[in-house]
This record gives structure tokens, sequence and C-alpha cells, in this order.
């Protein structure tokens, strides 16, 4: 069987881009040819797997704005479409690329998975404009995701937005982690040294810095913990997506809060080894690729009681009413203080 798997940004950053590389490892250990199609393109492919970029535009802000009206692109279609109709089937992963599986499935009959990893709800983002994006992303997801022969939602939660978005019923496979890079006993000292942890109490949150992952709710929390634990740190991976956001969260942080930017992959292991916990204070997931990443290394998860993490924080980790900036400190320092030792 050959394979066509599309995703937007294949970069080690996105959780969606590191799912696609354990599917294409998967296929081509089973014999199956793989070819990754993707918009940019900043990671290696798996070995055996071939990867088609297509280019798009260098300013983050023109990449949303191109992004978003993909469709209008009439040379992209005409040149990318056409070197679908040879694969048995097409994986799709998020808005734009279901738009050329659309296009495949209507000309070549082309067979159309839509794995579906969810889409922020409009009323999380605070400004009109982001809104509006939202709304656009999610209309145009819905019409170009009419001929799918099959949906695939990443959780029950993500199951129950897509019937609610777009009117498709869909079957759950969980998002799976590389097992032999996350894992249990890896050394953590050399992170430690690289941001002069010492042997302080840490705290690690990754992901997109964006309002809905509730960076600014973590460092609210934050301020509490070192009340009661002074030397602790929260040290914060991810790519900022709103520069008026990240400001926002670099203007209430001291230098006991550290944002490393997007890290490579093959590091990640060594961040989740260095820290004493996990925490996130995420409103909005519906799979959350880190929490799998931090209890596959053995570090408890302080999260918010909503509907991802319901289905996927473990019996080490603790679910926190959501927005309860209190009792989530509290948790982390019950944490923290229970992997030290401390009484």
């Amino acid at each position: 069987m050959k394979v066509a798997i599309l995703v937007p940004n294949f970069v080690e950053y996105s959780g969606d881009a590191r799912v696609v590389k354990l599917q294409a490892k998967e296929f081509v250990r089973k014999g199956n040819p793989v070819a990754i199609f993707t918009l940019s393109s900043e990671m290696d492919p798996p070995d055996g797997v071939d990867i088609y970029v297509m280019g798009m535009p260098k300013s983050l802000f023109w990449q949303r704005i191109y992004r978003l009206i993909f469709p209008l692109d009439i040379f992209k279609a005409l040149k990318w479409v056409p070197k679908l109709k040879d694969f048995d089937v097409i994986i799709v992963h998020l808005y734009p690329m279901t738009w050329l599986a659309y296009l495949a499935k209507k000309i070549y009959g082309v067979k159309y998975v839509f794995w579906f990893h969810g889409m922020e709800d409009p009323k999380l983002f605070s400004h009109i404009y982001e809104r509006i994006y939202m709304k656009l992303h999610i209309f145009l997801t819905k019409l170009t995701t009419q001929n799918v022969d099959c949906a695939i939602s990443v959780s029950k939660f993500a199951k129950s937005k897509l019937k609610e978005f777009t009117g498709l019923n869909s079957i759950v496979i969980y998002n799976k982690i590389d097992r032999t890079k996350f894992r249990k006993g890896l050394d953590g000292s050399k992170i430690r040294e690289k941001y002069n942890l010492g042997d302080d109490p840490v705290i690690l949150s990754v992901g997109r810095i964006v309002p809905q992952k509730g960076f600014h709710l973590l460092i609210q929390a934050f301020n509490i913990i070192k009340k009661e634990i002074p030397n602790a740190k929260l040290v914060i991976v991810g790519e900022p997506t709103f520069d008026y956001y990240f400001k926002m969260l670099k203007d209430m942080s001291d230098d006991s809060v550290i944002f490393t930017g997007p890290i490579p992959g093959d590091e990640m292991p060594y961040y989740y080894a260095m820290c004493d916990i996990y925490a996130t204070c995420s409103l909005w997931e519906n799979h959350n690729l880190p929490v799998l990443e931090a209890q596959a290394c053995g570090k408890p998860v302080v999260a918010f009681d909503i509907d991802a993490f319901k289905e996927e924080v473990d019996e080490n980790g603790i679910l926190v009413e959501k927005g309860n900036i209190e009792k989530f400190a509290q948790a982390c320092i019950d944490k923290i203080k229970e992997v030290r030792g401390y009484k």
C-alpha cells in the first residue's frame, strides 16, 4: 500500500508532526512506501520516507494568512494534486492540507483519511480578529473534509468536537509517543547545567506559547509556589506565537522563569529528565503529547481537570479544578515535596 501523509509543518515542536513521523516509521516497518507532503520542514524524515516541501512565506504572520487562503493558490493545486493520484491512501493532518486531499479524492478517487488533532474554539481567543480567523479555519476544514472516507480523532473529546464543528463521525485512535526516546532513567544533568539550575526544584511546561495554553495562569501559580519553595524554577519550552502574549508573560516573570524557545526533538527527553514535575494550565486540549512524554519519563503531572486530560493523566498525576490557581499551586507544591522527600 502506497501512503501519502500530509501535514502543514513538519517541525519538531509541532505535536501533529511528531505523530506523522511515528506513523511514517510504522508504515515503512510494515513494508509500505511512504511520502510526506508539507508546506515547511525543519526535521529529517524517517529512513525510507520521501518528503516533498511545497513552500510558504517565511514570516509567521504571512504563514497564517497563506494557510487560510491556501485554496486560492491554484498553482500549488495544479502542481501537487496530480502527484497524489498514484497513492492508495492519503492521510491528512490538519487544514489546509485537507484541500489537496479533497481534490485528489474528487478527481482521482484516492482514499482520503482525515486525522483530527483538534481546532481551538474561537471563544478561547481574546481578540476579534483571532476569533474570526478560527471561525474561518473551522469553516474551511468542514468544507474540505466533506468527502473523507474515514475520520480519526485523537481522543473522545476530539471526537465530540469534530462532530460539533463538521458533522463528521470518527473513530478514536490515541496519539502515540516514541517510547524508545521518552523513558525513565535518562540523565538531565546537562540541561540543568545549561540553565544553571543546580539542584533547585524545577517545574517544566511544554507547548505553543498561546493564550489558550494558559501560561499566564501557570506563572501566577508559580509565584504562589515560590512563597513556599523560594528556590523553585519554572522552565517553559515552546515557540512564541503571539508577540503581545509573549511580552505579557515576560513582563510577569523574573529570572526564575526560563523561556527556552523551541528545542530539537532529540533533546526533549532530557528536559523531562531534569525536571521534578510537569505542569500545564492549558485551558483547552484535544490530546496532549507533552503530558504523555513527561509521564513516560516518570514525571508526575499537574494539570487542569479538562476533558482531554481526564483521558491521559495517570494515577501519579493531579487534576485541579479549571482556573483555580491556588489549588493548582498547592498541588504542585505537594508533588514537589513528594518527589524531593520534603516533610
